[in-house]
């Protein structure tokens, strides 16, 4: 196992459990200092290709992910690799859709998903989660 992301590096996101997830736009250059080991792409369209692992999750600009049971998939697999592994959550802007993921993996880690969205814009951006539709996804994420 490699060494986590660091708590203070931009846009890391520290879960209850102590994994921690990087979220970032992709539309603004790559941060600093140690690489992805994996990487989940919410894009509306396939992203070009990077040096780690990665998936391309379709979840166009604003809305919500195109096929809800591999959302479910993709972010299940995302939390479960954070355990060990340096995994950044990504899309253009960085704030709705990488938002809404992480308030997802926050559910998935125990934060009641009434909670999951404070949550992700206290600890990683006061924007994150921008529409109602991406905030009611998150309230029924628990749901399952």
């Amino acid at each position: 196992m490699e060494a986590p992301w660091e708590p203070a590096a931009a846009g890391v996101l520290e879960l209850p459990s102590g994994r921690r997830v990087r979220g970032r736009a992709l539309s603004r250059p790559l941060p600093a200092g140690a690489l992805p080991h994996f990487g989940l792409f919410l894009l509306g369209r396939q992203p070009p290709p990077v040096a780690w692992g990665s998936r391309w999750l379709r979840w166009p600009d604003f809305g919500l992910p195109a096929d809800r049971a591999d959302a479910r998939r993709c972010l299940v697999d995302a939390w479960a690799l954070a355990d060990g592994e340096r995994v950044e959550v990504a899309c253009a802007g960085g704030r709705g859709r990488t938002g809404t993921a992480l308030a997802c993996l926050a559910v998935l880690d125990g934060v009641p998903a009434a909670e999951a969205v404070a949550f992700v814009r206290e600890r990683y951006d006061p924007h994150a989660v921008e529409t109602p539709w991406q905030r009611r996804y998150v309230l029924r994420w628990g749901d399952g």
